[in-house]
């Protein structure tokens, strides 16, 4: 791992120290510039794609990155006022951005470029991608609707707008906090206790958890008290009660679009667009795979069952079933007595930096990358670590990445990646380079301990790290084919992709060292979590499946008043096995994928995973895992387009052959034949 000085770095860095007052005033210059575009585009007497649709895409060229910082710093920012500004900022693009995209003027202009056949057919497959991406967005914005009916549809819009910003503030700013004494978490380990912040309350001390991954996850596990667990879960799925109005409103509100579009359903008008292409496709993958696990959770859960049993008649309790609350603790002893995985030891071996630095080593190695530190960077949070990326012969400057791994006050509260500018051509044919941050919530280091991961906490930083250098290698001329322009039934793809190397023995002995001695992994660990890759995975996808199912039940349906949280409750407990028990709370109100651009393709984590599996098997596996020439064939055929080519012509040229979902249930302990 090189390190270089920032003075060095070749593309511009950019300025995340930003006031409310700084947000407002670029809100202002974008949405005017924005304005100003299409006022000129649709003046426009002899529509060319150099006078109408060029224009339009070198908008988001140059505005796309300053539009997507200033939304962006409501994650990140540890001032209240800079977050609101920013989502008061990001609400004012959005709704320009809506405007923009229903001005029937404006794609009349598009549409006589698009008619004109004969010059669509002399642009290069880039351009001429563009121009049709475009048409298609104004037609599914509205434009072949009445004037009246527009209104009605920008009222709709703008009002979903508002529910998805107001879903995500409350996400962020709402934390659970219970207070416990140490013997209401017996069970968990000493480190969990280090530096843990404490209250007295009728003078007995208790410790502060919160509903923060690092505080929430480790109880759940490994809280021997159901009671214990049973609040925690309470606390998170309470947090934000309101949400769940909101979620219920937007589901209303996205019928009514797709119906004023001619669609039946809202998942009709999504998946229009996606690899899936219809609802047919998804509930039948859903039930086929459904089917196909419920044979290993019939086993599983009877195994989790005798466990629970057990503990109750040791307490000298009722048995009265499997509750929500039991799913980690039980499948993590499952994992513990029957392959001799001890978290806390695996943990020792995970320190997040040398953790850090092994990844990107394998990502350096089969992509030919290089990362190189920038110190003294300037970035919105001492915690944040910031790399140029290069390619590795130093030929081109990619990039920048930055990680922002541990939870604060504010901060988004689960993993992400957030694309801060997209990658394009300007018109002297210099670049514009990348830009993206990973989001995380790792444990804190501290006084004594540097920051420890769980192995799954390595599987999601690899994870992210996938989608993260899918953003940055894609080298298209235009913004508009950015990392959110990929179908969203494949943008899981490339970052499931990259998990497997997680569990490869040789991988993991390279940078798996113990955080004080310095010890390489034992083998024999290795192959503890190895072998227990699978344990537990008919219940864990099926959890998968429910959230796919909750997500289709409430976006395929006619029904505009279909119950949100009913359906989230009945649908959780008939697919995963597990009860809610009869309390208040319900996990829709934190499922923020519902309101973050993942409503009618939830689907998409399984369905990408088939064709992740595939990649791995047919080609890594086969041509050696890090064999470079097989990674620069994937950066070129899958990485490289961004959105501008339909990602199964990119899978097809990778795999030489349609793709198959063989590896893909093997890979999760189910096989055709079941």
């Amino acid at each position: 791992m090189v390190t270089r000085l920032q003075q060095v770095v070749k593309g511009a860095a950019l300025n995340f120290r930003r006031t409310p007052a700084e947000i407002s005033a670029a809100a202002a210059r974008l949405t005017a510039w924005e304005k100003q575009v299409h006022d000129k585009v649709a003046a426009q007497t002899q529509p060319t794609f150099a006078n109408t649709i060029a224009p339009l895409a070198r908008l988001e060229n140059t505005n796309g990155g300053e539009a997507a910082l200033i939304s962006f710093l409501q994650n990140v920012s540890t001032d209240k006022q800079v977050r609101d500004a920013s989502s008061e900022a990001e609400k004012a693009l959005a709704l320009s951005r809506m405007t923009s995209q229903m001005r029937s003027d404006v794609y009349g202009a598009v549409k006589k470029v698009l008619d004109d056949t004969h010059g669509l057919k002399e642009l290069a497959p880039e351009d001429r991608a563009l121009a049709e991406s475009m048409a298609r967005q104004y037609r599914r914005s509205g434009l072949g609707l009445s004037a009246d009916q527009r209104a009605k549809l920008e009222h709709t819009r703008k009002r979903l707008i508002e529910l998805g910003i107001e879903f995500s503030r409350n996400t962020n700013e709402a934390d659970g906090v219970e207070l416990f004494t140490r013997a209401e978490l017996a069970g968990l380990p000493d480190s969990y206790f280090c530096e843990r912040a404490t209250e007295t309350v009728d003078g007995v001390e208790k410790f502060v958890v919160t509903t923060k991954y690092p505080d929430l996850v480790p109880v759940m596990q490994m809280a021997k008290s159901e009671a214990t667990r049973r609040r925690m879960l309470l606390a998170e799925e309470t947090r934000c009660p309101e949400n769940i109005r909101l979620l219920q409103e937007a589901v209303a509100l996205r019928l009514d679009a797709a119906r004023q579009l001619g669609y039946k359903t809202h998942a009709e008008f999504v998946l229009e667009e996606n690899m899936a292409k219809t609802p047919n496709s998804v509930l039948e993958f859903e039930k086929d795979l459904r089917q196909r696990l419920d044979v290993l959770a019939d086993s599983e859960i009877t195994e989790i069952e005798q466990l629970k049993r057990a503990d109750m008649k040791a307490a000298n309790e009722m048995y009265s079933g499997l509750y929500n609350w039991d799913f980690r603790y039980y499948s993590n002893l499952v994992k513990e007595r029957k392959h001799k995985v001890n978290e806390e030891r695996v943990k020792q071996y995970f320190s997040v930096e040398p953790v850090t630095r092994g990844i990107l080593d394998i990502y350096q190695d089969i992509l030919k990358l290089r990362f190189d530190k920038v110190e003294n960077p300037p970035v919105w949070h001492p915690d944040v670590t910031m790399y140029e990326v290069w390619e590795a012969d130093n030929s081109a400057f990619l990039g920048h990445i930055y990680l922002d791994l541990f939870p604060r006050q504010g901060k988004y509260g689960h993993a992400c990646v957030n694309p801060i500018q997209n990658g394009s051509e300007n018109s002297d044919g210099s670049r514009t380079y990348p830009v993206a941050a990973i989001l995380a919530n790792f444990p804190k280091p501290t006084s004594t301990t540097p920051a420890l991961l769980t192995h799954d906490d390595v599987i999601t930083l690899l994870h992210e790290m996938g989608h993260l250098l899918h953003h940055i290698c894609i080298q298209t001329k235009w913004a508009h084919f950015g990392l959110d322009s990929v179908q969203h039934d494949f943008i899981e793809c490339p970052s499931q992709l990259f998990e497997n190397w997680g569990w490869e023995p040789s991988v993991l002995q390279k940078f798996a060292v113990h955080y004080k001695t310095g010890e390489r992994i034992p083998k024999e660990l290795v192959a503890q979590l190895v072998a227990a890759k699978n344990e537990g995975a008919g219940l864990f996808n099926l959890r998968q499946v429910f959230f796919g199912m909750f997500d289709m039940a409430i976006h395929n349906t006619e029904d505009a008043s279909v119950d949100v949280e009913a359906t989230y409750k009945a649908l959780r407990e008939q697919i995963t096995r597990f009860s809610g028990g009869s309390g208040p709370g319900c996990g829709a109100a934190t499922f923020g994928h519902m309101m973050g651009g993942y409503d009618a393709g939830y689907y998409g984590y399984l369905w990408a995973k088939s064709f992740s599996a595939d990649m791995y098997a047919t080609r890594f596996i086969k041509d050696g895992i890090t064999n470079a020439q097989t990674g620069m064939d994937y950066r070129r055929e899958i990485l490289c387009p961004g959105g501008s080519i339909d990602a199964s012509v990119g899978l097809e040229r990778f795999l030489g052959r349609a793709p198959s979902s063989a590896a893909f249930l093997e890979s999760i302990g189910v096989g055709n034949s079941q």
